[in-house]
């Protein structure tokens, strides 16, 4: 458990950061009066995370199901001695965010997402052949108990903590209907928002909108379930979580309802997923947690299986190397260019 019972206004902000940057014209300084700060010192400690490469981005968050993406977690088993050129070739594709060696047979896992006009499995089976895995098993999202990466920057909240699930299935509006000024507006805030008093003002100009329009379309698009929220995102290792666990667990299909609901309410579990099974692999409900260590990572995990998990067969999964850690980009170019490449399509 975690011992640290004293917080700074600087480490009030890195978590603030993390939840939701509100689209006003001044948003650090609004933040900053959250957390007993002035708006240039918060402005000076974001920064300097930036510099020293803790701070990745500021960025929105968007459901890639809203928005009428297609997207999967694939578990790929491969040649150990060449897994790193395997994972190259997968890396290639622009629609792949995510790509870890992981402690399993299964030994290669990655996330990709493709556009709506576009084939995933065809996607992944091109994946498959051109780089040379064994065996690829599509591991797509079944139920959403939970997403939301935040991180604990204060080291105080206990490995059991519980909050309620910013994010989840019922988030989601399957079959929205993206318009051109919903488009427009993924492409200018996708970039990564500049630590400046006006950070939305050339969003502002781009989109030909007051600030008050562009939040009030952003209240449109929450409301909606495209987007979740602007937030900062945190490189992991720089951060000090140094260490990532996915728990799986065989949750019998009858109660994974109940049981993926109570494990998405650890504020440790930073995605709760049902996924499909197959043959060789019986796990139906997969979390992920982080941790400054591997024993704080695990920790996180047996204080799951604990509480809500007793008797239930699972599994650790941790990453032995990161491949590929970049947040998607909508409507890239370069994901049509792969496809007419490799498929002989325009998606």
């Amino acid at each position: 458990m975690t011992a640290v019972t004293e917080t700074t206004p600087r480490e009030l902000l890195l978590n603030r950061v993390q939840k939701d940057i509100p689209i006003v014209a001044r948003p650090y300084r609004v933040l900053a009066q959250e957390v007993g700060l002035t708006e240039e010192a918060a402005l000076a400690i974001l920064r300097e995370e930036k510099d020293k490469g803790v701070l990745r981005q500021i960025s929105a968050i968007f459901d890639t199901r809203t928005l009428g993406y297609q997207s999967s977690l694939v578990a790929v088993k491969a040649d150990p001695d060449k897994l790193d050129a395997v994972a190259e070739v997968i890396n290639a594709h622009p629609g792949v965010s995510h790509n870890y060696k992981r402690n399993h047979d299964f030994n290669l896992w990655y996330t990709i997402a493709v556009p709506p006009e576009s084939d995933l499995e065809a996607h992944v089976q091109k994946l498959h052949e051109v780089s040379g895995a064994d065996l690829t098993r599509l591991m797509p999202t079944l139920h959403l108990y939970k997403i939301g990466v935040e991180f604990d920057m204060t080291g105080t909240e206990d490995w059991n903590a519980k909050s309620k699930p910013q994010y989840t299935n019922e988030n989601r509006n399957i079959g929205y209907q993206v318009s051109g000024i919903d488009r427009q507006f993924v492409l200018e805030f996708q970039k990564d928002l500049p630590l400046v008093e006006e950070p939305y003002a050339s969003a502002c100009a781009a989109l030909g909108m007051t600030i008050e329009e562009l939040s009030a379309h952003a209240a449109q698009m929450k409301a909606a379930g495209a987007l979740r929220r602007v937030s900062a995102v945190f490189r992991h290792q720089k951060a000090g979580f140094t260490f990532n666990a996915m728990g799986v667990w065989a949750v019998p299909q009858s109660d994974v309802a109940r049981v993926g609901q109570r494990m998405a309410e650890f504020k440790a579990v930073s995605h709760c997923y049902l996924r499909p099974t197959y043959p060789e692999w019986p796990y139906t409900i997969f979390t992920m947690v982080h941790g400054r260590s591997k024993e704080e990572a695990f920790g996180k995990i047996q204080a799951i299986a604990d509480e809500v998990a007793q008797g239930i067969d699972h599994a650790i999964l941790y990453s032995t190397k990161e491949y590929k850690k970049v947040r998607l980009e909508f409507y890239k170019p370069e994901f049509y260019e792969w496809a007419r490449e490799h498929l002989g399509t325009e998606a």
